[in-house]
């Protein structure tokens, strides 16, 4: 890959400092401004957010709460973190917020530390289902600490199964039942899973990070009313900088806080602290609203137009921002479909498909969403041409037709130059 020459006025600091990193950087930015990047947990912070990140707030260590460090010099980043987490009970409609997880990892084992002890029985989605690794899955440490045991979907509707779900709780009577995942193309029923928790005697932890900006912006059900811990990333769909935060009721915030810090990390990134406090802002703003609900209309309408074209969607379609799409029918393999259409402009990911015959890293699906596409203003009218892209190209990567990518992409870079991302300086 050739690396093109970086403006100096993008970053003149680093680029006087370090050229070679400044041009990677400078690919990047254009990378994303030149392609259509539907990978559902990827998104275009805005120009505020990226200021944020890179503020002096690098600068500071600040173990510990605000009113409660084990640093001096902590005035201006108590007020941070209090903005932030003020902001996320407001938005969130929750009593505590925690805002210094590192990412949404940490922040569920922070969870089970707070509520679990090694070798006890944990519940969630299983991973080829549409769950997440953390939450149980072997190959996690939440697997090895714990012994976990998953749920999944029905065969003959790709949708949760929540008698199925009720029955196993009930038997495995699980310390944590985790509700959410990574590759659920429908709306979580919050209040199914509270009551089946309540009676088998499970902490409900609601794993929002995919969903987290269309529960803010009234697209997607909230799990507030419902779960005694709701846990979130700050990027994907709420379009803040990569970091993470942990809500609860109130009579959990001690556990939480003290699972966070001391139980899993030192000082919290203050710079982060100080994004996530900017997109929490952002949130809260009506045209977020506006936002939130664009970004599933643009999922149906790409849906529709991938099943006129003969795809088949695990679930039949979408509910929220995502949609699965299995292709064995098209006797393409997902990495492979991945791999040509991003030689055509468009970044989406290989993907396991429920009850899939395929290896994981080699599965029958791709994973496509709308939240990014819908940062750079596109609508509803642009999602049969992004379906048709996709068509073109998963033919052209089962035929080999490396001239169809290359005019997949000229038309895509057409769409980008009329709707630059926001946020990018290219």
């Amino acid at each position: 890959m050739t690396i093109p020459a970086l403006a100096p006025t993008h970053h003149p600091a680093l680029a006087a400092a370090d050229p070679e990193l400044a041009a990677l950087v400078g690919a990047e930015e254009r990378l994303q401004a030149e392609t259509l990047r539907l990978i559902p947990s990827e998104n275009y912070v805005s120009a505020a957010v990226l200021e944020a990140s890179g503020t002096v707030l690098q600068n500071k260590y600040s173990e510990g709460y605000p009113g409660r460090r084990y640093y001096e010099g902590q005035q201006v980043v108590d007020q941070v973190e209090r903005l932030a987490a003020d902001r996320a009970r407001a938005l969130f409609g929750v009593d505590h917020a925690n805002v210094q997880p590192y990412s949404g990892s940490p922040a569920n084992l922070a969870v089970y530390l707070a509520f679990a002890r090694p070798g006890d029985t944990v519940m969630g989605m299983a991973l080829p289902m549409g769950g997440h690794l953390t939450h149980g899955w072997g190959v996690s440490a939440t697997g090895s600490w714990f012994r976990g045991v998953q749920y999944g979907v029905r065969r003959d509707t790709g949708l949760i199964d929540y008698d199925q779900v009720r029955e196993l709780a009930l038997k495995e009577r699980p310390k944590v039942l985790f509700c959410g995942g990574t590759a659920l193309p429908r709306t979580i029923d919050f209040a199914a899973f509270a009551q089946i928790a309540e009676e088998a005697g499970a902490v409900l932890v609601a794993d929002i990070a995919h969903i987290a900006g269309l529960v803010a912006g009234g697209a997607h059900p909230s799990p507030a009313p419902y779960a005694d811990v709701v846990s979130t990333t700050t990027h994907k769909t709420l379009r803040g900088p990569r970091g993470a935060m942990l809500m609860c009721r109130e009579q959990h915030a001690k556990a939480i806080d003290k699972a966070v810090f001391p139980g899993l990390q030192g000082g919290p990134h203050n710079q982060t602290t100080a994004a996530i406090a900017v997109a929490l802002h952002e949130a809260a703003a009506p045209s977020f609203r506006e936002y939130a609900h664009q970004v599933v209309a643009n999922a149906r309408a790409l849906a529709d137009g991938l099943l006129a074209r003969g795809f088949d969607l695990v679930s039949g379609g979408t509910d929220n921002h995502l949609v699965l799409v299995d292709l064995t029918s098209r006797d393409v393999p997902g990495k492979t479909a991945a791999k040509a259409l991003d030689r055509a402009g468009i970044v989406v990911n290989h993907n396991t498909v429920p009850f899939d015959p395929r290896k994981p890293f080699d599965p029958s699906g791709i994973r496509v969403g709308t939240p990014s596409l819908t940062s750079r203003g596109l609508r509803t009218e642009h999602m049969d041409a992004v379906a048709g892209w996709i068509d073109r190209s998963v033919t052209a990567a089962r035929t080999g037709d490396e001239a169809a990518l290359a005019a997949v992409r000229a038309e895509v870079a057409e769409l980008t130059a009329a709707h630059p991302a926001p946020g990018l300086p290219v």
